[in-house]
């Protein structure tokens, strides 16, 4: 089973972790990264980041 480093706690569902978003910047292409970070849910700590798939056109609606 995986735990938090730090508060210990089991992380079994989607639900123990919370993604979080940290930065988005716009390409040259109208593309923008998003990086991210994944925190245990219940003491809140940063147990991984990551960056995910652009948004098209830059996020823009």
């Amino acid at each position: 089973m995986v735990h938090c480093p730090d508060c210990e706690t089991s992380l079994e569902t989607a639900d123990d972790i919370e993604f979080v978003e940290v930065d988005s910047a716009t390409g040259f292409i109208k593309a923008s990264k998003r990086s991210y970070t994944a925190n245990c849910a219940a003491c809140g700590v940063t147990i991984g980041s990551g960056v995910a798939g652009a948004k098209s056109n830059g996020g823009a609606a």
